[in-house]
């Protein structure tokens, strides 16, 4: 069964980036390796701190749309109901030192 993941990414002085995905550590290497140049790369947004997931497409859609639609507050609330600490949730996901993804 597919997945699809909402997550939020931060950088160190929590600027956040919200998006939707269907292969999260594919995703979040992205960003911590800054393949494609943008907003999330222009920021340093490269910590994940906080994501969910659901096996309808059109329900994580539309969480990103609620979610992105709220205000910087209510954002960093729902970051810090599960993670007070902004710790970055891909910790050990991937190999030290080592660009390419961990095979599982």
């Amino acid at each position: 069964m597919r997945r699809y993941y909402f997550y939020i990414m931060a950088s160190r002085s929590r600027v956040l980036y919200a998006g939707v995905t269907n292969d999260l550590l594919r995703r979040v290497w992205q960003h911590k390796n800054k393949t494609a140049p943008g907003f999330a790369s222009k920021y340093n947004v490269v910590r994940l701190v906080y994501y969910d997931e659901t096996p309808n497409v059109a329900a994580a859609i539309a969480r990103e749309k609620q979610v992105k639609g709220w205000r910087r507050s209510r954002k960093i609330a729902l970051i810090e109901s599960l993670n007070p600490e902004w710790r970055d949730l891909s910790d050990g996901w991937y190999e030290d030192g080592d660009s390419s993804l961990r095979s599982e």
